[in-house]
């Protein structure tokens, strides 16, 4: 690459770069806040592995991470307004009508009992029940791009439970208890309320149960959700029988009713899965969403 080639791809991306702090300037009353703000946007693009705040203090050319703590703990200003300003950047940037929203959860590890959310629970993270916080992510993936569109802490129920945890931990009051699937659904109808063009929702067997499949259904977005092998499917409407768990009707398919397709290349080559196609209904349209028709 030329030297000019590599100025000009570096400017291009400062002045992306400043469009974008100043996009999230109006969420601070003052100056010096918005400043630390930009300043700790710098840091998360940084080299750092761990970003501490110590360590985002020291590149900043701050005295102390205090500044930086304090847009995180002290500071007053909307993230869920920060959120929506995020959003509408990549729906900007990546926006397509068959792009994919991908909603999962991940895992964050601790050690302590004071971090909102923490409890011994499940993590993929960890591929098994320990200490940590789980947070619910929506992730907008169009043939433009990939990022981050919408995110939510899962409280457990020793949480909502307890008022006076809750209030330490500065948790909104009115914040209830809400399974993941249900966060997973607040965050695809706040996709659709916005206008994120989107055609398919993917997720695994923890979302693939519940309210998801009808919303998606009525909202007229397609789907491919995770079930467990235990998770019953029957046919109906004259289609070819089909009956039993997930994994029963896997085990009685026809080997040439198989096809292997790659998800895309991983760390090891390509990621490969067998699929089979089980038609079960023709669902009309009409019954979910009055303005549209076929099946």
């Amino acid at each position: 690459m030329r030297g000019s080639s590599i100025e000009a791809t570096l400017e291009l991306w400062a002045s992306s770069l400043r469009v974008v702090k100043a996009g999230i300037r109006p969420l601070f009353s003052q100056e010096r806040v918005a400043a630390s703000a930009g300043l700790f946007l710098d840091g998360l693009l940084g080299p750092e592995r761990r970003k501490t705040g110590w360590m985002r203090a020291e590149a900043a050319g701050d005295p102390g991470p205090w500044r930086q703590q304090a847009i995180l703990g002290r500071g007053r200003w909307d993230a869920d307004a920060l959120r929506d300003i995020a959003r509408d950047y990549v729906v900007e940037t990546l926006a397509h009508d068959d792009a994919v929203l991908v909603i999962d959860e991940t895992g964050f590890l601790k050690q302590g009992k004071a971090s909102c959310g923490v409890s011994r629970q499940y993590t993929g993270s960890a591929g098994k029940i320990t200490n940590c916080q789980i947070g619910v992510f929506a992730a907008y993936v169009s043939r433009r791009g990939h990022a981050f569109i919408d995110r939510a802490l899962y409280l457990p129920k020793a949480w909502t439970d307890d008022p006076a945890r809750l209030g330490g931990a500065r948790v909104p009051e009115g914040t209830g208890f809400a399974t993941k699937p249900a966060i997973a659904l607040a965050m695809i109808e706040r996709a659709i309320a916005a206008g994120v063009p989107f055609g398919w929702v993917a997720a695994d067997s923890v979302y693939g149960v519940g309210d998801i499949e009808r919303e998606l259904r009525r909202a007229g977005k397609g789907y491919v959700l995770g079930v467990n092998a235990t998770h019953p499917f029957r046919s109906w409407h004259g289609k070819r029988p089909v009956a039993g768990t997930a994994e029963e009707i896997a085990h009685t398919l026809p080997r040439s009713a198989w096809r292997r397709l790659s998800a895309g290349a991983g760390t090891k080559g390509a990621r490969l899965h067998d699929w089979a196609y089980c038609e079960l209904a023709d669902l009309d349209a009409s019954e979910y969403d009055s303005e549209r028709t076929g099946p």
